[in-house]
């Protein structure tokens, strides 16, 4: 009894380290890109108006961007993510350079800091589910490219350390 008692605990254990090594395996590999995040795409039905998105990137006054997402056939409803998909309406995801910052709710988003160089700024417009709207196989997005001299680098960090927001 105490034999079978112990193959079906270490049986049990063997499965939980199995299952959850699985499980960190798959949340790894997702990574930060977009290609690689896992929530698939939604074609707009036909005969629905097709949204589109504009991001313009404005350097602020004292420090960072300011970026705002205009849309238009889509209205933002941060109060039904994660439900089921409606045509029109949803979300957008925030990428600089390849990695996912964060879920956009509404129009507007500060961004403090960007690298010295070429940063790609994406938005993409997105369901309630997270998956990415698309219109005849084609990610509804908008890409802006900011160059940032060093110059405009070190400006930035200086406003940062000197307490400023």
């Amino acid at each position: 009894m105490k034999a079978q008692h112990f193959c079906v605990v270490a049986a049990t254990l063997v499965s939980v380290v199995v299952i959850g090594k699985s499980a960190m395996m798959t949340v790894a590999e997702m990574g930060n890109e977009h290609g690689a995040h896992k929530h698939g795409k939604i074609e707009v039905p036909q005969g629905q108006a097709v949204p589109t998105v504009d991001v313009v990137v404005r350097k602020d006054a004292k420090k960072g961007w300011n970026l705002e997402t205009k849309v238009t056939n889509f209205q933002f409803a941060p109060e039904r993510v994660n439900t089921s998909p409606n045509p029109g309406e949803g979300h957008a995801h925030l990428f600089v350079n390849g990695k996912k910052i964060t879920r956009l709710y509404s129009s507007w988003y500060y961004l403090e800091n960007l690298e010295p160089g070429e940063n790609k700024i994406k938005v993409t417009l997105n369901a309630n589910n997270h998956a990415d709207w698309a219109s005849s196989g084609k990610l509804i997005e908008d890409t802006e490219i900011i160059n940032v001299s060093e110059a405009e680098n070190k400006k930035q960090q200086q406003h940062k350390h000197q307490g400023h927001n």
